[in-house]
């Protein structure tokens, strides 16, 4: 039982490192495509402004939300592992 807390704990801090690094660089990527597309179509009132009210849509996106699949996916696949391992 102490293995699976451990496991658990070191996997949890893993996976939080992974989300926040993934959701840096898609959120910096997402503000260069913006900065882009002012420059190259729009170039009228503040750039600043235009990526802001852009990133604030992104954050309610489903995109941000995909990003959570970081913690779902592997803790449903060591889930499934450990039942057919012990239980199956």
């Amino acid at each position: 039982m102490f293995a699976l807390g451990r496991l658990l704990v070191i996997g949890f801090l893993v996976l939080s490192v992974v989300y926040i690094c993934l959701s840096l660089y898609s959120r910096a990527v997402r503000r260069g495509k913006l900065e882009k597309e002012w420059d190259e179509e729009i170039q009228q009132g503040d750039r600043e402004t235009f990526v802001e009210a852009g990133l604030r849509e992104y954050d309610g996106s489903l995109r941000r939300k995909l990003i959570l699949g970081v913690y779902i996916v592997p803790l449903t696949v060591i889930s499934v592992i450990i039942y057919l391992t012990n239980f199956h």
